[in-house]
């Protein structure tokens, strides 16, 4: 089976405001094939600093989920969990969402079939980039 890069994102919401706003967009994601979602779990950090994780059949906001495809769970480790709440203040809430990058699987796939190994990659923060092709397009 092709398996494409798999990343994640530790998504913040400040003063625990998660909505389920996000869920049209990766539900889209999902349904159009650019990504398959792996695991999704809700991390939270209360005012005294105690963390609860929660998984998305048991959230709040899971009815904004529904449309979600595939099978969701279980990649997400305690220890993933411990990692990404260390990174929230007290009163904040997370979304930990690893997916599957499916478009990039035919470039996978060409890459180890030419003996290609992948040396380097990143993400390019948002404010960069943006400040980066403005300059480039004056």
């Amino acid at each position: 089976m092709t398996i494409g890069p798999v990343e994640y994102l530790v998504l913040g919401f400040p003063g625990n405001q998660f909505t389920g706003a996000i869920a049209p967009a990766l539900a889209e994601l999902s349904t159009n094939g650019t990504i398959r979602i792996l695991d999704l779990v809700f991390i939270a950090k209360d005012a005294d600093g105690n963390v609860v994780a929660v998984e998305l059949e048991d959230h709040d906001e899971s009815e904004a989920f529904a449309a979600l495809e595939g099978e969701i769970g279980g990649l997400v480790s305690q220890d993933d969990i411990e990692h990404a709440a260390e990174g929230l203040e007290p009163n904040m809430s997370a979304a930990l969402l690893v997916w599957e990058d499916t478009w990039a699987a035919p470039l996978a796939d060409a890459l180890r079939e030419s003996g290609g190994v992948l040396l380097e990659g990143g993400r390019i923060p948002h404010d960069l980039i943006e400040t980066a092709l403005a300059e480039a397009n004056a």
